[in-house]
């Protein structure tokens, strides 16, 4: 009863106009005192518990890092060697955005940097060389997504650590549903662009290639920076993600000589908003998770999927169908912090494989990224290319189809996500 209750307090607040922290730290609060002899310093202590995380630090630092890569000089390098390699393909621009959109994701870890900045580059490209302005919206829009599977997603260290189970294991297994997803969207471009008699090809240069490669080899490395040490267990997440930092810093001034070192305290002050936001909702996301416990919501939820079916097949199912809806009306983030603590226990009760659950879900949220009416990827394309939301969506409806159709195909085969990361952490 304490669950429903805050729940449908949150919902009201939210669909009001209260923003989203404010409106699940209300809701806690209010069910806290009337229905509960707890005290309210246990709200507080509970709030302070869940920020002093040493893991946690990572999510600013990513955020930050994602940061200096877009406004840099990463993007228009990173443009250059994509389209030296797969240009030539016929369709080639379209495969150039879905292949910058993954290079891109490698480094910046944010759909909305990724679309903000390489897509409103590749638009342009796409546009000028004959595509329609919606396909090239459409196409960008969905290869967006790949940075909140491609590691590093800010989305799912967030995930992993409000799991508790590895973030290095869980930022390993968004690779290779990433790089699939990828060339799926590669492939339908190939084929629409064969149907339809649309797309180009540019003339295949291994000079071009490698004079864009050597360009890029900077930009490059940040990945392996941030990542490599966390795979071999060199260092933790955060110290990768402090370490990202200080290189991009140094590329960005001393390499590319796009930014200098006035420029990094307003990028420090703009990420501070926006790492904010996302650990605002973390402090209030506390006291709910303890509601939910006090409840027995996971118990419940876990029996009520049991007697459903004991079929992991058809319970990823249902709940892949829930996962779309919340992404549709809430903030992933939100999302997360509310629903892992409820729906993880339940999953693993059945077989569920906690860090396939954790990526299936961060995947799952991430279309809500590009679909009404809170896509926050969405109203940025709209920002960047001029065209209405209806007409995006529109154009985006095959894409959001195809990308279904793949994690449906994850849900009958999850070892596509696991044995990778099993080979990887020898587990």
């Amino acid at each position: 009863m304490m669950s429903i209750t805050l729940l449908i307090i949150f919902i009201v607040l939210m669909f009001v106009g209260v923003p989203i922290a404010v409106s699940l730290g209300a809701a806690s609060v209010i069910v806290l005192i009337l229905m509960t002899d707890l005290p309210l310093t246990l709200v507080a202590q509970s709030m302070y518990t869940s920020m002093n995380s040493f893991i946690m630090v990572a999510v600013p630092l990513f955020i930050l890092c994602g940061s200096l890569m877009d406004e840099g000089g990463v993007a228009d390098k990173i443009y250059d060697l994509a389209d030296a390699a797969v240009g030539w393909i016929y369709g080639g621009l379209g495969h150039v955005s879905v292949l910058v959109s993954m290079l891109f994701a490698g480094m910046s870890g944010s759909s909305v940097a990724a679309i903000a900045s390489i897509g409103k580059m590749s638009i342009n490209a796409l546009t000028k060389k004959g595509y329609s302005k919606g396909y090239a919206t459409a196409i960008n829009l969905t290869g967006s997504m790949l940075a909140t599977v491609i590691p590093p997603s800010i989305l799912m260290i967030v995930a992993a650590s409000t799991a508790n189970i590895s973030i290095g294991q869980a930022l390993a297994a968004g690779f290779i549903p990433g790089i699939i997803m990828g060339l799926i969207y590669m492939v339908y471009n190939f084929l629409y662009c064969k149907k339809n008699g649309i797309g180009d090809k540019s003339k295949f240069s291994i000079k071009r290639l490698a004079k864009a490669f050597l360009k890029a080899v900077p930009a490059l490395i940040s990945p392996v920076i941030l990542l490599g040490g966390v795979f071999t267990g060199i260092y933790t997440p955060t110290e990768g993600a402090a370490i990202g930092v200080g290189y991009t810093i140094l590329i960005a001034i001393y390499v590319y000589r796009s930014l200098n070192w006035k420029d990094i305290p307003n990028i420090v002050i703009k990420n501070a908003k926006a790492t904010g936001t996302i650990l605002f909702v973390a402090i209030t996301a506390k006291p709910a998770a303890l509601i939910f416990e006090l409840d027995g919501l996971p118990t419940l939820i876990a029996n009520y999927l049991i007697n459903i079916s004991s079929n992991q097949i058809a319970i990823m199912l249902i709940l892949f169908v829930f996962l779309i809806l919340v992404g549709m009306f809430m903030d992933a983030t939100a999302a997360i912090y509310i629903l892992v603590p409820i729906l993880l226990p339940a999953v693993t009760s059945v077989g569920v494989s906690p860090l396939f659950f954790i990526v299936f879900l961060v995947i799952s949220l991430a279309l809500g990224l590009i679909t009404p009416p809170v896509g926050v990827c969405l109203y940025a394309a709209s920002n960047v290319t001029g065209l209405s939301i209806e007409s995006i969506i529109k154009a985006s409806v095959p894409w959001i189809i195809l990308t279904i159709a793949i994690l449906i195909l994850f849900i009958i085969f999850p070892n596509i996500i696991l044995v990778p990361v099993s080979l990887i952490f020898g587990t």
